[in-house]
Order: C-alpha cells, then sequence, then structure tokens
C-alpha cells in the first residue's frame, strides 16, 4: 500500500501526516515542489526538526536552491524510498501538494530526449513574448493552449519542439515509468472551504515573517544566486527581498506574499479538485483536533 495526502497549501496535510504517524508504521515522504529544497524550510513549511523526529521523513530540504528539480527527478527518489519502506514493512505516506509531481509518480512520464543545454540557453534567455511569437510559429496549438506570459511552459514547449521536431503534447501521449499500476492507492484530498483556507495561508504568512523567514531570505540573497535560481522564485522570496533591499515596506511585504500564497492556494485547489482521479477520496471538511482520529481508518 501507498498512501496519499495531497491538497493546497495550508489545507492540513502536515497535521494529519504527522497524527498518523503517532499510531502507524509510516514513511512520510515530501510531495510538495517547494519543500524539496534546503534553503526555505519556514518559508516553505517544511516539517520542524522535532516533528520528523516522529517518524522517518524523506526528500525535504535534500536539494540545494540554484538546483533544478524536476517532476521525473522527485519521482525516481520517491520510487526508491518507496521500494525501501515496503522492504521494512512500513508504509509510504507521500504528502504534497505539487500535483505534477504525484501524476508523475503515479502514471508516468513522456520519454522526451534531453534537450542540448545550448539550445534550452538561447530560448530561455529570450523575452517571453519572442519565445510566445516562435512557439506560435513551430507549435501553433500548444501556443494557443497557453497564457502569452506563461514563461516556463512556453519555453519548455519551443525548447521540445525545436530540438526534437515534434510537438510536446505529442510526446506527452505516450508516458513511461509510472508506478500506479504496481501498488495499491489510497489517496486523501484535502479540500476544505476556500474562506477558512485563505485566512489560514494569510495567518500562517505572518507567522512565517516573526519565525525566521526573513533571516531565510537574508541568507538566500547572500548567496548572489541567479534570479532565475528555482529557490529565488518560492512563494514569498520575491516580497520579502524586495522588502530587504529597502524598495517595499515590510507591512507591503506581507500582504503581496499573502496575495501570492492564496493565489497558489487557489491553483492548487482548482487542480485537484478537477485534475484529480474521481475515485480518490475528498475530505472538504476542516481536519482539526474533533475529527482528525476519524482518517486512521483511510489508510488501514
Amino acid at each position: 500500500m501507498v498512501a496519499l495526502i495531497a491538497g493546497p497549501t495550508a489545507s492540513g496535510k502536515t497535521a494529519l501526516a504527522l497524527h498518523l504517524a503517532k499510531s502507524g508504521n509510516f514513511v512520510i515522504i515530501n510531495a510538495d515542489s517547494a519543500q524539496v529544497y534546503s534553503d526555505l524550510p519556514i518559508l516553505s513549511a517544511q516539517p520542524t526538526a522535532d516533528e520528523q523526529c516522529c517518524a522517518p521523513h524523506h526528500l525535504f530540504g535534500y536539494i540545494d536552491g540554484v538546483t533544478p528539480c524536476s517532476a521525473a527527478k522527485w519521482a525516481t527518489d520517491a520510487k526508491r524510498i518507496i521500494a525501501d519502506a515496503h522492504a521494512t514493512g512500513a508504509i509510504p505516506l507521500l504528502v504534497g501538494g505539487s500535483g505534477l509531481y504525484i501524476r508523475t509518480l503515479l502514471d508516468g512520464i513522456a520519454p522526451i530526449p534531453e534537450v542540448d543545454p545550448i539550445l534550452r540557453a538561447e530560448i530561455r534567455a529570450m523575452p517571453v513574448a519572442q519565445a510566445y511569437a516562435a512557439l506560435q510559429t513551430y507549435d501553433p496549438a500548444i501556443a494557443a493552449s497557453l497564457a502569452p506570459t506563461d514563461v516556463s511552459r512556453i519555453t519548455r514547449a519551443l525548447e521540445v519542439v525545436k530540438s526534437t521536431g515534434r510537438s510536446i503534447s505529442a510526446w506527452r501521449a505516450t508516458k513511461t515509468g509510472g508506478i500506479s499500476a504496481h501498488i495499491c492507492l489510497r489517496p486523501l484530498l484535502l479540500l476544505p472551504p476556500r474562506d477558512w483556507l485563505y485566512d489560514r495561508c494569510d495567518k500562517r504568512f505572518e507567522w512565517m515573517m516573526e519565525q525566521g523567514a526573513i533571516d531565510e531570505v537574508e541568507a538566500l540573497l547572500a548567496r548572489n544566486l541567479p534570479q532565475a535560481a528555482p529557490v529565488m522564485r518560492a512563494i514569498g522570496v520575491p516580497e520579502i527581498s524586495a522588502y530587504l533591499k529597502g524598495t517595499m515596506s515590510r507591512a507591503e511585504a506581507v500582504t503581496r506574499g499573502q496575495i501570492a500564497t492564496r493565489q497558489y492556494a487557489k491553483r492548487q485547489f482548482t487542480w485537484f479538485r478537477n485534475q484529480a482521479p474521481t475515485d480518490w477520496l475528498r475530505e472538504t471538511a476542516i481536519v482539526n483536533d474533533s475529527n482528525i482520529d476519524n482518517f486512521e481508518i483511510i489508510f488501514q
């Protein structure tokens, strides 16, 4: 069996996973794209060191922020941890809100060949408007499906079609390496009321600012990483960076960080509600002390 607790940020996934770990033989595996990076344990809401003592935790803060972590790399690492857990009789418990990571692990990934680094660098140096215009020429169907400002998807689609001569949509039609056919998955989606979720996002960002997120970003800036480094684009980093550089007040940084967090939560909520398999159990109630024990039976 492989257990899964998924849902938008601040929906209570970590609290539920830690509660389950107290009464079961679980190995907790991070499935959140921000929490893989070592630089921002507070700002990415990773479980604390004390919390991680209650059960084995894996794939939290295990990658330096300058190193990109693809869904394929994470899925490969997660497969290894899952196999190790099964070998010891433990239950792997995936916890996170990155739908792409989870889908890649379960369904596999398109076998797209590696893109030539020189071509990739050239495309990623292009202004987004220029890259989008080029994509309209090389792959008009994909271009029409993307927002003209969606720089990451535009550049990825353009580099694939120019490198392989084949649309990224054609590559994605066939996937390999998924584990869904080989496991018994017990999934739970946490989709609490949006008003409650957004309020929790706001309060948590304020808490992060008070508990060390500013120091984390200050240390990050001291590394002089390129702005394109994945960790530099993490939610809260641009806003706190502006505050540290004196171009934004603390209050404005908090407000903008809260807005960015709520927008991210909204995207995750929509993705899980509409894209997750319909047979996945959905919980719309708020997970709290009064009902948290009820979830243990799901993963037995």
